[in-house]
């Protein structure tokens, strides 16, 4: 966003610099070398003191009016101060003719070159070319200041609608975190009642990953293969207090191509797997597939629904599914596309997430 701010800065003084060497140019050629007359020193006085004119009342218009008046909804003040400011120019500028007494020198310089009356009537254009600069310069001023200002604006807007999308992403990534490391130590506690050994070694798995959760996952983004890594390392806790009952399958993309993905976006889906297509009785089966095509990274979750473990998913999914569904939405909008299938043989539910990374 600095960045782009320093180059607006630039553009605008490269722009106004291109505007008053254009108009300088203008002026200094706006003679009347035509008349076929030597142009009085008085002339160019006259000329520099226009160009100040217009230089203060460029800046006038784009510091003060514009955003005081236009961009307030005052249009009608707006262009009565415009109006007023041209006429104050012309007026001014017919005065400055007679105190450099313009007008008797030119006659004087027409009468040495013998040039007819009719010639000296051409003067007058001058009146209607200093109404002309000085529009065309308020009305160049008034376009430049309304879009630099609207600019403005829109970066302003982007820049605190990234800082809410920021904000919202922390919060909804708090909310994630405790709410796996709660389950997953109330997994931990029931396995030490039976097996002291497999709980120490579940402690170092979720050591693990809790370093991964703390350090690896501050920036905005981790590695695809941290993720899986970190998927497994799950699986693999959530097999310490498993049944021979209960198959997992993990499959995972071979080889695998790495990209940036938003930590922790997967687990969930996981999570509910285990949470909800488990039974104490009977087999079950949770396969977690992640296919990878080019950029395209899918995961596909199934499992099926024990009434043990709740009937309806749609009443416990809870605040982490949720949350990572929100933040699939700030994240990848329009990027991903997100299937539920609970209506399989069996009781299936199946889960398809697919991100355009």
């Amino acid at each position: 966003m600095t960045f782009l701010r320093s180059k607006s800065t630039l553009v605008n003084i490269l722009i106004q610099t291109l505007i008053w060497i254009v108009l300088g140019t203008v002026l200094l050629f706006n003679q009347p070398l035509g008349w076929g007359i030597d142009v009085p020193y008085q002339f160019w006085i006259k000329q520099n003191l226009f160009f100040i004119i217009l230089i203060a009342a460029y800046y006038l218009n784009a510091y003060y009016f514009v955003p005081e008046f236009l961009l307030k909804n005052r249009s009608r003040i707006y262009f009565l101060l415009i109006t007023l400011v041209i006429a104050v120019i012309m007026a001014f500028m017919s005065w400055f003719d007679k105190y450099l007494e313009l007008p008797r020198l030119f006659v004087e310089a027409f009468m040495k070159k013998k040039n007819s009356l009719k010639n000296l009537e051409n003067k007058q254009g001058y009146d209607i070319l200093t109404l002309a600069i000085s529009a065309l310069v308020l009305g160049i001023s008034t376009s430049i200041t309304t879009t630099q200002i609207w600019q403005k604006d829109r970066q302003r807007n982007q820049q605190m609608e990234q800082e809410k999308i920021s904000s919202e992403l922390s919060f909804l990534k708090a909310q994630i975190n405790p709410h796996f490391f709660f389950n997953t130590l109330n997994n931990i506690y029931a396995l030490t009642v039976v097996n002291v050994e497999t709980s120490r070694t579940a402690i170092h798995q979720l050591s693990r990953m809790m370093r991964y959760v703390l350090y690896d996952t501050q920036n905005s983004t981790a590695l695809l293969t941290q993720e899986i890594a970190f998927i497994k390392d799950y699986i693999s806790l959530m097999q310490l207090r498993l049944t021979e009952k209960v198959t997992v399958n993990f499959i995972t993309p071979q080889p695998l191509k790495d990209f940036a993905v938003a930590p922790m976006l997967f687990l969930t889906f996981v999570e509910n797997a285990f949470k909800h297509g488990v039974s104490d009785t009977l087999p079950s089966t949770i396969d977690v597939i992640i296919e990878q095509d080019d950029n395209k990274i899918s995961l596909i979750v199934k499992n099926e629904v024990f009434k043990t473990n709740g009937n309806n998913i749609e009443e416990n999914q809870g605040i982490g599914l949720n949350n990572t569904i929100r933040r699939l939405e700030l994240l990848y909008k329009g990027r991903y596309t997100f299937k539920v299938d609970d209506g399989g043989e069996g009781n299936t539910y199946i889960v398809n997430l697919s991100i355009n990374l």
